[in-house]
């Protein structure tokens, strides 16, 4: 359990909290690109962190993020124009750039020069891999973007999706990096939902899954956060071992089966009581066929049906999930409730909004989620004492995860060396293989603040 002090430090995530400090240091997935589809579309609003903040695409294309609300009167910057490269109240008509600045005051006589005195807080975007990317810390302390190998391959590759939930943000990442429940919570969904394509590889891990289901943990200690190995019994001799990564600061990697689609979300939080949840599937040799993709968008696998112009699921808290009884007593879903995504969201958000965890009974199958707790708490202090976080040089993304079979007394860190990073062959595949324009440091600085 935690103590009610590193409970609190741990979740909160605001500009003056140790969390939120920490998590300022990295580069956060802000929206999807399609979010803003064209220059000069409608803004959307978007929380981060704490911070009520507008999104928008001005007439050049660029993307700004700027504080919602217009410093004049503290009207919604929402309900402004987006027109002539820039965002205009339309209470008083003054307008801000996607660098924060006041371009245009016509409530005030041009004499003033009050508009060259006004701006208002504006945080850097990029995009790359279909993801808008924001910076909210210091900017001379601005690293480089992520290189998650999802983020480089083309859009043919990949398909992602972001949701609200309605809990603190680490509950989620708990939920990832907790190998046990698989055997449980998931038990008759079908891995991702893709163990059907592959009948003799599906079923039999589903048989390990659900004959073992009390995993042994292994956590390692890694630069970029922590890799964890979870062995099953499987054949006489032999472990089925699942391999998955956690990613400071918020990202889990999903263990995939055989050329499926690989795995991955990000947890990234909206305040300290709701959090964005990422979900994202590639296959980095290869497009996704139509079938991956309608398995993908039926809120089969890690994905949900989203009620129509939000991003709150359609199978939520409100209406248990959607949960189906009889189902879930025919033995054919351990839950009755439908899609692994809403699994984990219904475990999670009952949980509350901020799991009291004070009050938790943990055992040895909760060891990577104690590991974890601990790593977050101490680059929070290490950065406190100004010391640099991990996980900022974009090397240490390159990895993957990995569902292996391996023989016993084979240490899972040799017997998978193979799969579980990206070769210099992969990278720079997936790096020229994706067209989309990456701006360089200074540019996002100058042009895309």
């Amino acid at each position: 359990m935690l103590s009610k002090e590193n409970n609190e430090k741990l979740t909160r995530t605001g500009p003056d909290t140790p969390m939120g400090k920490l998590f300022r240091r990295y580069w956060i997935p802000a929206m999807i690109s399609t979010e803003l589809p064209k220059p000069n579309c409608t803004p959307v609003k978007i929380k981060l962190l704490g911070e009520e903040l507008l999104a928008f695409r001005d007439t050049d294309g660029k993307v700004g993020l700027i504080d919602e609300f217009c410093p004049h009167r503290k009207v919604s910057l929402y309900f402004g124009r987006n027109e002539e490269c820039g965002i205009r109240c339309v209470y008083h008509g003054w307008k801000f750039d996607v660098n924060g600045d006041c371009v245009d005051m016509p409530s005030e006589p041009p004499s003033s020069n009050f508009k060259d005195k006004v701006k208002i807080k504006s945080y850097p975007c990029r995009e790359r891999g279909g993801v808008i990317w924001t910076y909210m810390g210091p900017e001379e302390l601005m690293p480089e973007l992520p290189e998650l190998e999802w983020n480089l391959v083309p859009d043919s590759h990949r398909y992602m999706t972001r949701k609200i939930q309605y809990n603190n943000y680490f509950q989620a990442i708990e939920g990832g990096l907790d190998s046990s429940h698989i055997s449980f919570l998931h038990r008759g969904a079908g891995g991702q939902g893709f163990m059907g394509l592959k009948k003799t590889a599906g079923s039999q891990v589903a048989n390990y899954l659900t004959q073992d289901t009390a995993p042994k943990f292994e956590v390692e200690k890694m630069d970029y956060g922590m890799l964890v190995g979870a062995n099953r019994h499987a054949e006489k001799g032999s472990l089925y071992w699942r391999i998955t990564q956690f990613l400071m600061p918020w990202y889990t990697m999903i263990p995939p089966y055989e050329d499926t689609p690989r795995g991955a979300h990000a947890w990234v939080p909206m305040d300290d009581e709701n959090v964005y949840t990422w979900n994202i599937n590639w296959n980095p040799a290869r497009p996704l066929t139509d079938h991956e993709i309608d398995v993908l968008k039926s809120g089969r696998g890690i994905h949900m049906e989203l009620i129509p112009g939000t991003l709150r699921a359609k199978q939520n808290k409100e209406n248990d999930y959607l949960i189906d009884r009889e189902l879930q007593a025919s033995g054919q879903s351990f839950t009755g409730i439908h899609g692994i995504q809403a699994q984990d969201s219904a475990v999670q958000e009952t949980q509350g909004l901020i799991a009291d965890r004070t009050q938790e009974r943990l055992g040895s199958s909760d060891a990577a989620i104690i590991a974890a707790r601990r790593m977050m708490l101490k680059a929070a202090q290490d950065l406190e004492e100004g010391k640099t976080p991990p996980a900022l040089s974009p090397e240490t993304h390159r990895v993957r995860s990995a569902s292996v079979v391996l023989p016993e007394g084979v240490p899972f860190q040799i017997g998978a060396k193979d799969v579980l990073a990206l070769t210099e062959e992969d990278y720079i595949r997936d790096a020229e293989s994706n067209k989309e324009p990456v701006q360089n440091k200074a540019e996002s600085m100058q042009d895309v603040k």
